[in-house]
């Protein structure tokens, strides 16, 4: 890539930094322009304070020609975008006289007197380029400098910020832009479940140097590890496309039997496909994730397909009167237990009458637990017909990640017993083929 296309993005307002507003405007700008070759390098955001967006801003065109910034423009006090980058660049702010007609017209047509305080949104730094708004008040400027670096701004309303990326902002870069043979950048994820990030690092360590120019990125999360592969925009279409399945055909190779799914697959939607073309049935039996494990399943559209119900048991006596579990086995093993756990997974795959059953019993924390079950133990159990699998974990983290981490043990118990059934059963058949 040019280092002419190196790209930086400042979102700017105190309302991003006190958590009060999701900052979906930088990822926004981040996905468009990679599909036009352009890759931001580094996203900043300060809050409304003229010295931190000076900084900011400075320190930017410093990495990179193109500086994007948004939000800041509009009429309050608290607005100084404009101003602060406008005296950055040595220039004075001046009415652009078709601006202001555009502003009072746009007021005059919903019927509300102008206030005085919108004038200032029909200034303009002497020089700047204009970047019309139909969505807004606040139109986008550009400002650049001798040596051809630019700031642009752009409003933080979303709606009027997309407008302008979209239909203003991408045309002026892709004119300047000093590479003509630009591809988009291309991304594609392979993700695995089951594996630490650190044994994934290790597996496929060897493979990393012959993935150039091709990049690998490791995202660990409570599904598991995500493996991200890019390509920057060096590689034709047919070219990247063809490296880009070599490389996750090698990563199939070192990790196959930790890997469920692509880009955004589920693992809760690759089991329901297992489920539909094997024409089975499953019901859940649930204790510390409370429903997590059936609302995952029922997230999926068509799941009433092979999704029979679920039944959350969180007392003893309810695993009892419900499903059948044992009072001698609850008294002996306790809740949380191998014993306990196969037999709520038969009991309401018995009453239920589904081909498959998932249970899940364990200590979510904070508290409930003891050197022998510490927090974060749970026992899952999957049911496929007459094969019965247990496992257990011990997960990290809190609360919510535990329940989070154990929903997503219990769906790859299943996947993989229904994938081991269905590798003996393509083997049986061609057994009898032959």
């Amino acid at each position: 890539m040019s280092t002419r296309d190196a790209v930086e993005v400042i979102t700017i307002g105190d309302e991003l930094l006190l958590g009060h507003t999701i900052d979906t405007n930088a990822a926004f700008i981040s996905r468009e322009l990679a599909q036009h070759g352009f890759r931001v390098q580094v996203r900043t955001t300060v809050g409304d304070d003229p010295h931190a967006i000076r900084q900011a801003v400075a320190s930017a065109l410093e990495r990179a020609n193109t500086v994007i910034c948004t939000g800041g423009l509009g009429p309050t006090q608290d607005d100084f975008t404009k101003s602060v980058v406008a005296e950055l660049f040595g220039t004075e702010l001046e009415i652009h006289a078709d601006l202001l007609e555009q502003l009072r017209e746009r007021f005059r047509r919903r019927g509300i007197q102008m206030a005085e305080r919108n004038l200032c949104q029909a200034e303009v730094p002497t020089g700047a380029l204009v970047l019309p708004n139909p969505r807004g008040t606040a139109p986008g400027l550009v400002l650049s400098t001798t040596d051809e670096r630019c700031c642009i701004l752009l409003p933080g309303v979303p709606q009027e910020m997309r407008g302008l990326i979209v239909e203003q902002v991408l045309p002026f870069l892709l004119r300047r832009s000093a590479d003509r043979t630009r591809h988009a950048i291309h991304y594609r994820t392979v993700r695995t479940t089951g594996i630490a990030e650190s044994a994934v690092a290790e597996k496929v360590s060897a493979l990393l140097p012959s993935l150039v120019p091709l990049t690998l990125a490791f995202l660990p999360g409570y599904a598991g590890t995500d493996l991200r592969i890019t390509s920057w925009g060096e590689l034709d279409p047919a070219a990247c496309d063809a490296a880009m399945a070599a490389a996750a055909r090698n990563l199939q190779e070192l990790l196959g039997s930790f890997i469920y799914g692509s880009n955004d697959e589920d693992l809760a939607a690759v089991v329901g496909s297992q489920l539909r073309a094997s024409r089975l049935s499953v019901a859940v039996a649930e204790s510390c994730t409370g429903g997590l494990l059936g609302k995952r399943i029922t997230e999926v559209a068509g799941s009433s397909d092979y999704f029979l119900g679920g039944v959350i048991t969180y007392s003893d006596q309810l695993k009892q009167d419900l499903l059948g579990v044992a009072a001698k086995t609850l008294r002996q093993h306790g809740a949380v237990s191998e014993e306990v756990v196969r037999e709520m997974a038969l009991g309401v795959r018995n009453r239920t009458r589904a081909d498959t059953a998932i249970a899940i019993t364990g200590i979510a924390g904070p508290g409930g637990g003891s050197a022998e079950k510490p927090v974060g133990t749970v026992w899952v159990a999957c049911a496929v017909h007459d094969n019965l699998q247990t496992r257990r974990f011990v997960l990290p983290g809190d609360r919510e990640e535990i329940r989070e981490r154990a929903a997503q043990a219990a769906l790859a118990l299943l996947w993989r017993t229904l994938s081991s059934a269905d590798a003996l059963a393509e083997t049986a058949s061609a057994a009898v083929v032959r």
